[in-house]
């Protein structure tokens, strides 16, 4: 059977609606993104089939475990292409991924990202990667590699999404987690630069929903003054990477164990770090979160523990300290330009009660 030209000129692929061409273009856009988050263990660069990383540094540990850490940015995605706006995405997908495996204490070597979209349109992959390029530079990851992958037909043209996986190191006696959490440990809380990157769903429907719908209607442009500038920018503040100042905290032995505040909320990713026979109690007193969080709370009417068992709250990171590391503690934060407090303390559980391994959170924000 002889093979018929398409009438148009276009090769058959062409014609179902992916382009070998947008693709080739959009990886030249983006090598010299990915060439800024290289480390010296990464070896070649874009265009093999598996991203390589030198392994020998291993050689040095006593006794090396790998961590491996896999995500999204979830509806997020969806301010980004309403806006058209798409280098500040990447910091969150390198924030949901990388910061979910400092927390054992273990170092982010290397970096994959995952690209899925209706059209490649060049530019905007290569302004996806340049986030993700540059966030993994503020984290100290290697960005060895991804896939970029055309799906016309699942997804509309201006549609995409991203994920990505995260693969790091950390010395098996140097492992943070519930083992080492004692009583009388502070509840240090650090400060988020927004929403992050969870809780979209819901903050969309209160605030962008339509009316019939019990949504705000609110357009992305609205200037907010709570806000200080438009809803748009808001929602699409990029998350924080607290991934070199808990590396930091975990190499001078400052911390027992760390949770990144995401999907769930404050209280329920703490308590991923608790033992069973402890509790902590932490004081809202203690903070106000920004003011996007009372504004989804006011304008859906949404219940304080709903909106907490949703969204970060204002806080991004937790760690778990002895009171003696306290002060020293939030001067490496401080460092990094981060705003920590001491929100509370882990002790023990009442015997016979409901609070084992729990987190409870105690009387109201100041301005709430």
């Amino acid at each position: 059977m002889t093979e018929s030209a398409h009438p148009s000129g276009e090769n058959a692929y062409a014609a179902a609606g992916v382009s070998i061409e947008a693709a080739d273009k959009a990886i030249d856009l983006m090598k010299v993104w990915v060439e800024k988050a290289r480390r010296p263990e990464m070896i070649g660069g874009l265009g093999g089939f598996a991203g390589l990383f030198d392994a020998t540094a291993l050689k040095s540990y006593e006794r090396p475990l790998l961590a491996t850490s896999t995500d999204g940015v979830g509806t997020k995605v969806a301010i980004a292409q309403a806006m058209d706006v798409h280098d500040s995405i990447g910091f969150d997908l390198v924030g949901m991924v990388v910061d979910d495996l400092v927390v054992c204490g273990a170092e982010p070597l290397f970096m994959t990202d995952y690209i899925a979209t209706g059209r490649v349109v060049p530019e905007r992959i290569a302004a996806i990667v340049k986030g993700i390029a540059e966030a993994c530079v503020e984290a100290g990851c290697a960005l060895v590699g991804g896939e970029t992958a055309e799906h016309p037909g699942l997804l509309a043209p201006d549609e995409y999404d991203v994920a990505g996986a995260t693969t790091g190191v950390v010395e098996a006696d140097k492992l943070l987690g519930p083992g080492r959490v004692r009583p009388g440990d502070a509840v240090i809380m650090m400060e988020a630069s927004g929403l992050h990157s969870n809780g979209y769903s819901l903050v969309r429907h209160v605030l962008l929903g339509s009316a019939d719908r019990g949504g705000a209607g609110w357009a992305l442009d609205r200037h907010v003054p709570e806000l200080g500038r438009t809803l748009g920018e808001e929602l699409l503040e990029p998350t924080r990477i607290y991934a070199k100042a808990c590396l930091a905290l975990a190499d001078q032995e400052l911390a027992h164990a760390m949770a990144h505040v995401t999907g769930g909320g404050l209280a329920a990713n703490l308590e991923r770090v608790m033992p069973e026979e402890l509790t902590a109690t932490v004081e809202r007193g203690t903070w106000n979160p920004q003011p996007v969080f009372d504004l989804v709370r006011r304008v859906g009417n949404v219940s304080q523990p709903d909106l907490e068992a949703t969204l970060n709250c204002g806080v991004g990171m937790v760690s778990l300290a002895a009171p003696e590391a306290v002060g020293r503690t939030l001067e490496v934060l401080e460092g990094f330009g981060i705003r920590a407090w001491v929100a509370g303390e882990v002790t023990l559980a009442p015997a016979g009660g409901d609070r084992a391994g729990k987190v409870v959170l105690e009387g109201q924000h100041p301005d709430w």
